[in-house]
């Protein structure tokens, strides 16, 4: 791949980070914040006990796309972006334009859902 067409997937990749992360930063203060308006009963209490633990599940995702991005921004710096870690060919560039952070081909991916699903 062009050293011109990674550098614009680092970009956006660098981008999806700082957005992660600020989606992360508001919602650990959304749930610092659930609450704190006045006396609770017991109902109001278990409802904010929901409420945050919604928010700190949310944020569990958010962490594993954060994951995802860096260690796409990993490949670039080791020169295996865009590549397949299974089959070890290059993965399509209308998938790593849908998806920046792709470890594997459609096909792979196909193969180890199919795979995944099977086991179950």
């Amino acid at each position: 791949m062009e050293a011109k067409l990674i550098e614009r997937f680092r970009k956006r990749l660098l981008q999806a980070r700082e957005e992660i992360i600020g989606q992360m930063r508001q919602r650990d203060t959304s749930a610092q914040e659930i609450g704190k308006n006045g006396i609770q009963d017991i109902g109001d209490e278990s409802v904010t006990i929901s409420n945050r633990h919604l928010l700190m599940s949310l944020s569990e995702n958010e962490r594993t796309k954060l994951i995802e991005v860096d260690e796409a921004l990993d490949r670039i710096e080791e020169g295996s972006y865009g590549i397949c870690e299974e089959c070890e060919e290059p993965i399509a560039l209308k998938r790593l334009e849908v998806i920046p952070n792709a470890r594997y081909c459609v096909q792979c991916m196909e193969n180890l859902e199919k795979a995944s699903t099977e086991s179950l």
